[in-house]
């Protein structure tokens, strides 16, 4: 058995997230690190009012996955894969060697920027919980328009969809879907488009700067969003990395080769712990812990145990 990193995405932020973290010397030199790069203490993206911005939020994430990933490393729990849910994917990509620290860092800002600057506003995220992927399709499909765009973004289980598109659209949907029986229907705390193929000028703009910077082979496999794959190369991880933002997630799926690939420890970089219940509720062969201060010795003592059994 062995231990998957799953980094998450938008959503899961919350206000003093990167004070938070693990107390660890390698949080603190990331953190720096990530500092120098973008010409400001990135400490200071957690407040209240610097989480109302979208790139704000996602270099919050990003930096909060990287640092704690280091430190579980340097505390020598290393990862058999990798895998992050839409903005989870860059940080994903550095801890599996891909990208370096700085092209991450460059790309989640330049992502940010792209996705609020195109469609800035009128647009977000829903899940559905309590129907399937094909009759969550099924209602977008007759209340989606032109002027109302809705596409299905991500599958995070089986009975757990996000929707995206304009607000107007959504809440049609979301009306839908409650009386098809759905067990919870609801706006999610994003206020910025995603993953559908409204964002193709976004991908277009990463996929021509990735190719660009000098990648390497990753250490372990990376688990796409797109197509749910293990990825063994850097050119398919660049795909996966520029591509996603135009695509839904198939993040249950994703999950499910972590599972495939032996990976019965899932460990959740802050903040946070969605990823962790849906693993949880959907995979009966996991164990997934948030990686949290107060649970770090337990972390490495599970950890320790995954590798004596591998």
């Amino acid at each position: 058995m062995s231990v998957a990193f799953v980094l998450p995405g938008q959503g899961s932020q919350s206000p003093g997230m990167l004070h938070r973290l693990l107390n660890h010397p390698a949080v603190g030199a990331t953190l720096d690190e990530i500092s120098e790069v973008l010409h400001a203490d990135v400490r200071n993206l957690d407040c209240q009012q610097c989480l109302n911005s979208d790139v704000s939020v996602q270099l919050a994430l990003f930096s909060a996955g990287v640092a704690t990933a280091r430190a579980l490393m340097e505390q020598d729990v290393q990862p058999t894969a990798v895998a992050g849910l839409s903005v989870g994917a860059f940080a994903a990509a550095v801890v599996a060697g891909v990208l370096g620290l700085a092209n991450g860092v460059e790309l989640v800002k330049l992502r940010a920027t792209k996705m609020v600057s195109l469609y800035p506003t009128g647009y977000g995220l829903s899940a559905i919980i309590g129907l399937n992927e094909f009759q969550v399709t099924k209602i977008v499909e007759a209340i989606t328009s032109d002027e109302a765009p809705i596409f299905v973004g991500n599958i995070n289980a089986p009975r757990q969809i996000v929707i995206v598109g304009s607000n107007l659209g959504m809440d049609r949907v979301l009306d839908e879907a409650r009386r098809q029986g759905a067990s919870k229907a609801e706006r999610l705390h994003v206020s910025v488009l995603s993953h559908c193929p409204l964002l193709q000028p976004v991908a277009d703009t990463l996929a021509r700067r990735i190719s660009s910077m000098n990648l390497r082979a990753p250490q372990v496999p990376y688990v796409g969003n797109v197509n749910a794959r293990a990825m063994r190369t850097k050119e398919l991880i660049a795909g996966d990395l520029a591509n996603n933002i135009a695509h839904g997630v198939r993040w249950h799926d994703a999950t499910t080769v972590l599972e495939e690939l032996g990976c019965h420890l899932f460990l959740e970089m802050p903040p946070g712990h969605t990823l962790s219940d849906l693993a949880q509720q959907n995979l009966s062969g996991v164990r997934s812990i948030p990686v949290e201060a107060r649970v770090l010795p337990r972390v490495l003592r599970l950890a320790q145990r995954e590798e004596a059994n591998t």
